[in-house]
């Protein structure tokens, strides 16, 4: 079993930086045909006297990884203790119509810096540093040194892995109420992913409004009105 991601990351940037309190920021739905792209940001305060400051465990979320490496009904029993016993925690979305208007980064982006002011105004003050899982700053395109990338953040980092998780779960729900709406394409399932079932439904019922239509899926066609 993979083990458990832990604030020492966060708390070898506070030696070397002086932060407190660190927010991890990760997304879900980047490579997704359908859907928004969702991002979720979690704030960890490094002076809670619950923090081990020699293992970088934090006992309440002891268990939680990147939302990968969980199942769905783990992901779903970890989301309301992360959102409980978090400081501060925000999952935003960037729709379809975002992604095919300014593209893919630039909704990233969007989602991320507006899930940032959430939990900022959550905290009542600003966040010392940030966390942003992946080898570059796709969170301000590296205008702010706050901001720190780090690969497989989401595996390592535990604010990063609970932002994670809260994002995921966030996603599959929308995602499943998307379903409901447009049957067919398979979204309970493979959430808006480029799945067997979602790419054969494309070919023969056309892209819906929640579809990335700027993106290559297939067909050019737009699906008839539900019911028609």
């Amino acid at each position: 079993m993979p083990v458990s991601a832990t604030l020492l990351p966060e708390l070898a940037l506070a030696a070397e930086t002086g932060a407190r309190w660190i927010a991890g920021v990760d997304e879900v739905g980047r490579g997704a045909l359908a859907g928004p792209v969702t991002v979720g940001v979690a704030v960890m305060d490094l002076a809670d006297p619950a923090v081990d400051r020699e293992t970088g465990m934090l006992a309440v979320l002891d268990g939680v990884r990147d939302s990968k490496l969980l199942t769905q009904k783990a992901r779903q029993r970890w989301a309301p203790v992360i959102a409980e016993e978090v400081p501060a925690v925000s999952v935003q979305h960037s729709a379809p119509e975002r992604i095919d208007t300014a593209g893919i980064s630039s909704a990233l982006q969007q989602a991320g810096l507006a899930g940032l002011r959430v939990v900022e105004q959550r905290l009542g003050h600003p966040v010392d540093a940030v966390i942003v899982d992946g080898s570059h700053d796709w969170l301000t395109g590296g205008s702010s040194a706050r901001v720190h990338a780090m690969v497989k953040a989401d595996s390592r980092a535990l604010s990063v892995a609970s932002a994670s998780v809260a994002a995921k779960v966030e996603r599959d729900a929308l995602m499943e109420r998307l379903a409901v709406e447009h049957p067919g394409y398979g979204w309970e399932s493979n959430r808006g992913y480029g799945s067997a079932v979602h790419r054969a439904a494309l070919v023969e019922h056309g892209a819906t409004v929640a579809h990335r239509r700027s993106w290559n899926l297939g067909t050019d066609r737009l699906a008839a009105p539900r019911g028609a």
